[in-house]
């Protein structure tokens, strides 16, 4: 219990305090629970406001996310509003713009498909032309179309255009007219490209695709048929004037559908057809005559350079140079600004297809935004570098146009030089190379920092340049002409010339009608064609009075109109003051025609310089060292002489002797020479193929081989020689590519005779066993040499026909004179003569009269009296003769004495042969000169070329008399056997059928220039004849004629009414004038056969005698009883002694002098022509050489020699003419 008790005090205050402890627990507990119970309420509560807070930010997140998206649309929409709105002006012009297009599409699309269809082959003046005729036509006929009408703005836009720029299509209107001819039309493009600027612009263009074939390649249908298979673009390129015929079904466009594929057949393949295929055809002809089935399947395109499109070239280069930074500013510019533009079509047709591939909102299509975006950013950007590029470009134009003066003068220069191959085909002359010239010049000329000297320097460096470059390559008589239009273009194009003036100056005085002229006051002195000259040239502005100045100063004018240098002779009355140079040259032109050549060298002198007239030498080494292995070098040759010794002396000079080949080209030689090229180009020779022009068949293969040495390694030393005479069919892209060198003998009789002199050789001149003989024998045969050769200066009064004289037969006769020397002691005369005049000079001969003139020469110079006689002249003049014997050095610097100048004696000949020579000289240059003027240029006063022909051709009309009556004469002649009238009724039946022959014409040409009928290849002709004031070709045939068409037409009405008169009167003049007669052979030949039948002999056994009249005309009583009466002769190159009735000397300035009336008498078994008679050629008309199926000569006229020899009339070219070139 103790224990117990024990325990129980200690465990009982436990179990109370338990107790109390476990009260508390419980009422903690229950205190727990309660607040466990607040805390699940909380919870609960906290629960749901956590899941109120968890929705509120979901609801909160979409919103926001909502408000983002309604912000970005509305971001988008404002953008898509914004750039619309701009893109709505934009779209709203172009819709009103649109609208306005459709609505006048009609007319536009039926003028630009005409211009599409007819323009290609017309230069500029022509397009512009026929565009405003059919626009009138548009408009007449109430088609709507639009007013300011632009071919190039309806079939392209602005972007392609700079692309083409860019590629090299120059940027004149005329070219970018060309470019969209040639990418729009349907057929395919023939080009016209002489300057291969359309070859340059196909080969940019179309880049790394493009084949190139040329009808030369033996493959080249089969690189056709490749590129129509795989829709490759071909360039064919240096076309001639016929296709081949393969071509047709590509041309035609001959494509059919077998199956699902197109099919084109070429050849007898069928080939599948790509409709990416383009097809462009070239050629280097300049003016090519295409047949029409030609033009009907290309579209002819020409490309022909236009001087503002080479001008604008010119300008760009010349700035590049001189100003580099303003050239690259304004590339840079236009080539930005092109590409804005570009990029804001691109963007607006990417809107376009966007908005409307667009489904659902376009809000949506983020791309479309973008595109918007960009292009409203773009257009800012382009529409103020448009704004700032306004301001620069006038500022870089500003700078620029300083230097246009130096493009103007180029651009004319090249044209100038470029119009050259209209005189002869070898002149033809590259672009490319041109353009280097200049930029040539541009490097070496003065500088200066003065623009306006800068400009001047660089003018007169390139003039002279152009001059020196041209030269090289022109015949001597064309070098001057050459010089003369250089001057004029520069004067035209400055304002400096007046073109009526100038119109004047090339033509003349043309007067058909003469019965409202003015009477000639000085008919003793001035011809009729003077007095011509006088009244036309009193019409234009600046001469006016000048015909009474002729009444009022006669004799002052005689003075002048006689003096030796009328053109530096001081003018009658007030007109020296009153004219300026070129008014004084019209002067001399309608009096003093000789003169002309003279005038032009002063005028060129005074405008441009002295160096103008004096043609640099050819130095062939300069022209090797400015050569390349790819250059051709082409020698023009003249007849007579041979390059071939001194390009030989040329390659001893460059150490190429070894490797020098030469080859006379023929009949079979071109595989020799192809392979002497293809082992030139690879080993370095020196290759000479020598007369082309014998192998013209071979040449479009030497054009090839030339064209591939641009695409194959060439060895440096090779050197490509050619020598041709001119052709007009010398491949035009060899002569461009080439450098061309014309030969020419030497000037003079001191430059040849030096020249012979050098071709001697010191061992040949010493090497005959008589050298006494043999040397003055040689200097004889080097005069007669030299006179044979400068005689041609005198045309027909030197030799009917210019022959080709040439060294080769100096040098036969040269040993045939030390072989016969050598082999007889006396020395064969006759032997040497015949050998050396007849078979070996003679051998050229083929006219009988020039065959007399030179057995005359070579008994003058070969003969005793040339050894005998101490100083033997040749002539009367002191300086020609036969020099002391000596050295081969002291004739050498004999020959080195001669004068400069030879005088006409020289050869014989009086000094009117020079006048009258050079009349026909500056007849040629004038003829020459007018085929150079433009085909479209307008008379004086704004008359146009078609009004001019119209007033002519209606005035030659309206002179041209009757036809005879030939059925009517015909029956009143039927019972009179005499041969005299068949004569008459053939002449009525050939002058009748050219009568209603040029009432045809004319009425043609005249319904042709009203557009009436359309104008032939004849009517053409005619009416440029016309304009030039020449007589018709298709006219001449009934007799051939030199007369200009003035006085051409009033010799037609007197010869017919010579026969009218016959005709009517039905009784033979009293006097013939022959020269009315187109057939006087037939008209001698009846006088003959009239005599047989009379006498009873035979016509054969009958010839000539000639009876020259001492009285007038009207002294004498009738008609011959045996023979006839003959007038219309006048005789050229001696005077007539009317008292003594022979032959003397002329007076001066008479180049030609009217005989009285001759009585030709048919006579049997005529005696020996007497000593003291000079057997004078009568010709028809002054070309004695006569035309083509007809002969000048008509018969042979004994005349009395007078004091003088019959040879010195040989010599002096003494002949009758039944009709004059005035």
């Amino acid at each position: 219990m103790e224990v117990y008790g024990r325990i129980y005090r200690v465990v009982e205050p436990k179990r109370q305090r338990l107790q109390q402890a476990e009260a508390v627990l419980q009422e903690k507990q229950a205190q727990l629970r309660e607040a466990e119970e607040k805390l699940a309420a909380v919870e609960a509560k906290m629960k749901e406001l956590q899941d109120q807070y968890n929705g509120k930010m979901e609801e909160k997140e979409n919103l926001r996310r909502k408000a983002e998206h309604t912000e970005k649309m509305l971001d988008r929409a404002n953008q898509l509003v914004d750039g619309l709105a701009g893109e709505k002006v934009r779209w709203e012009q172009s819709v009103e713009t649109m609208e306005k297009q459709m609505e006048l599409l009609p007319g536009d699309c039926l003028v630009a498909s005409a211009c599409l269809s007819y323009l290609g082959p017309f230069l500029s003046n022509y397009r512009d032309e026929m565009n405003l005729k059919w626009i009138e036509f548009v408009k007449s006929e109430a088609i709507p179309y639009s007013p300011d009408f632009k071919f190039t703005e309806f079939l392209s836009n602005p972007t392609l255009i700079r692309d083409w720029n860019i590629w090299g299509l120059p940027s004149d209107s005329f070219s970018v007219e060309n470019g969209v001819i040639v990418t729009r039309g349907s057929r395919w493009p023939l080009m016209i490209d002489p300057q291969g600027q359309a070859q340059k612009w196909i080969k940019n263009m179309e880049g790394k695709e493009l084949i190139i074939i040329d009808l030369q390649q033996a493959d080249y249908i089969r690189k056709l048929e490749v590129a129509l298979q795989y829709g490759k673009p071909v360039l064919l390129q240096n076309v001639a004037e016929k296709l081949d015929p393969s071509l047709d079904p590509v041309l035609n466009k001959s494509i059919v559908k077998l199956g699902g594929a197109w099919i084109i057949k070429l050849g007898d393949k069928e080939i599948e057809y790509n409709f990416d295929f383009r097809f462009y055809i070239t050629t280097k002809i300049p003016n090519p005559h295409y047949a029409p089935e030609i033009s009907t399947k290309t579209a002819i395109t020409n490309f022909a350079i236009k001087e503002d499109g080479l001008e604008a070239q010119l300008l760009g280069i010349v700035v590049e140079k001189e100003r580099e930074e303003l050239e690259k500013e304004k590339d840079s510019l236009v080539m930005k600004i092109a590409a804005g533009k570009k990029k804001i079509k691109e963007l607006e047709d990417e809107i376009l297809r966007l908005l409307n591939e667009a489904q659902g909102s376009l809000l949506d299509d983020e791309q479309l935004v973008n595109t918007l975006q960009t292009s409203k950013s773009t257009s800012a950007e382009v529409t103020e570098q448009l704004a700032v590029s306004e301001k620069t470009e006038a500022q870089i134009d500003a700078a620029r146009e300083g230097y246009r003066p130096c493009a103007t003068r180029a651009s004319i220069l090249f044209f100038v030089m470029n119009d050259m191959g209209k005189i002869d085909p070898m002149y033809q002359f590259s672009l490319d190379a041109y353009i280097n010239l200049f930029k040539l010049s541009i490097d070496r000329s003065q500088r200066n920092p003065r623009l306006e000297e800068r400009i001047s320097n660089l003018n007169d460096h390139h003039t002279y340049a152009v001059y020196r470059y041209t030269c090289r390559g022109l015949f001597e008589k064309h070098k001057l002409l050459f010089s003369f239009q250089m001057t004029a273009k520069i004067l035209e194009a400055s304002g400096k010339l007046n073109m009526d003036e100038y119109d004047f100056f090339l033509r003349g005085g043309v007067v058909l009608d003469r019965d409202n002229q003015m009477d000639n006051p000085v008919p003793n002195w001035l011809s009729e064609t003077g007095w011509d000259n006088i009244s036309e040239l009193d019409k234009l502005a600046n001469f006016h009075g000048i015909i009474t100045s002729f009444e009022q100063y006669p004799r002052d004018w005689h003075i002048w109109y006689t003096s030796s240098e009328p053109e530096n002779a001081a003018l009658p009355g007030e007109w020296d003051n009153a004219t300026n140079e070129f008014q004084r040259m019209l002067i001399v032109r309608s009096l003093r025609e000789d003169r002309v050549s003279f005038c032009s060298t002063s005028f060129i002198v005074n405008n441009l310089g002295s160096k103008f007239v004096e043609p640099p030498v050819l130095d062939t080494k300069q022209v090797v060292e400015e050569s390349n292995c790819k250059t051709p070098l082409i020698f023009v040759l003249s007849p007579g002489v041979d390059p071939t010794n001194g390009l030989m002396q040329l390659a001893e000079t460059f150490k190429m002797a070894r490797k020098f080949q030469a080859l006379s080209l023929g009949q079979g030689q071109s595989p020799t020479a192809t392979k002497l090229i293809k082992e030139g180009v690879s080993q370095g020779h020196w290759v000479f193929l020598a007369n082309c022009h014998l192998s013209m068949s071979w040449m479009p293969q030497l054009d090839k081989l030339i064209e591939q040495l641009n695409y194959h390694e060439v060895h440096p030393d090779f050197r490509l020689w050619l020598s041709s005479s001119p052709h007009p069919n010398f491949p035009i892209a060899i002569l461009q590519a080439g450098i061309k060198m014309t030969t020419e003998p030497p000037k003079g009789l001191k430059a040849n005779m030096k020249r012979l002199y050098h071709i001697i050789k010191e061992e040949d001149f010493s090497s005959c066993s008589k050298p006494d003989r043999f040397k003055k024998l040689v200097f004889s045969l080097c005069f007669f040499h030299s006179i044979l050769i400068e005689r041609r200066k005198f045309r027909m009064l030197g030799w009917n026909i210019l022959y080709e004289f040439n060294d080769s037969d100096f040098e036969v006769s040269l040993k045939i004179l030390s072989n016969y020397l050598d082999q007889y002691d006396e020395t064969p005369w006759d032997a040497l003569k015949f050998l050396i005049a007849e078979i070996n000079y003679g051998g050229h001969v083929t006219d009988d009269w020039d065959r007399r003139l030179l057995i005359t020469y070579i008994t003058n110079y070969f003969n005793e009296d040339v050894i005998t006689t101490p100083f033997y002249k040749f002539s009367s003049l002191p300086h020609y003769y036969v020099p002391r014997d000596g050295s081969l050095a002291s004739y050498r610097e004999y020959v080195s004495m001669l004068p400069n100048i030879d005088h006409p004696e020289a050869f014989g000949q009086h000094p009117n042969a020079d006048i009258s020579s050079q009349i026909q000289e500056t007849r040629l240059f004038f003829g020459t000169l007018l085929s150079l003027v433009p085909q479209v240029t307008s008379g004086g006063a704004g008359e146009s070329r078609e009004d001019k022909v119209l007033e002519l051709a209606r005035n030659i009309y309206k002179q041209l008399p009757e036809n005879i009556d030939y059925e009517a004469t015909a029956k009143l002649m039927q019972q009179d056997p005499n041969p005299l009238n068949v004569v008459l009724l053939q002449e009525i039946e050939r002058y009748n059928a050219l009568l209603n022959l040029i009432r045809s014409n004319l009425t043609d040409l005249d319904k042709g220039i009203q557009g009436l009928v359309v104008m032939s290849s004849d009517l053409e002709q005619i009416f440029l004849a016309i304009y030039d004031t020449r007589v018709p070709s298709l006219w001449e045939r009934t007799y051939p004629s030199m007369k200009p068409l003035a006085s051409w037409t009033r010799d037609l009405l007197k010869r017919v009414e010579q026969f009218q008169e016959w005709a009517t009167t039905t009784h033979p003049p009293k006097i013939y004038w022959i020269s009315g007669f187109s057939l006087p052979t037939g008209f001698l030949t009846a006088v003959q056969q009239k005599s047989a039948r009379q006498n009873n002999v035979s016509v054969d056994s009958l010839s000539w005698e000639f009876t020259v009249q001492t009285i007038d005309d009207s002294s004498i009583p009738e008609a011959a009883r045996d023979g006839v009466y003959v007038k219309g002769l006048y005789l050229e190159g001696a005077g007539w002694d009317k008292k003594q009735c022979c032959l003397i000397e002329a007076n001066p300035m008479q180049l030609e002098c009217e005989m009285p009336t001759i009585l030709f008498r048919p006579v049997e078994n005529k005696k020996k022509t007497a000593k003291n008679v000079y057997i004078a050629p009568c010709y028809y008309f002054p070309n004695r050489a006569g035309v083509s199926g007809r002969a000048s000569y008509v018969v042979a006229v004994d005349l009395k020699s007078g004091e003088k020899q019959p040879d010195h009339w040989v010599k002096r070219g003494t002949a009758l003419l039944m009709s004059l070139s005035f």
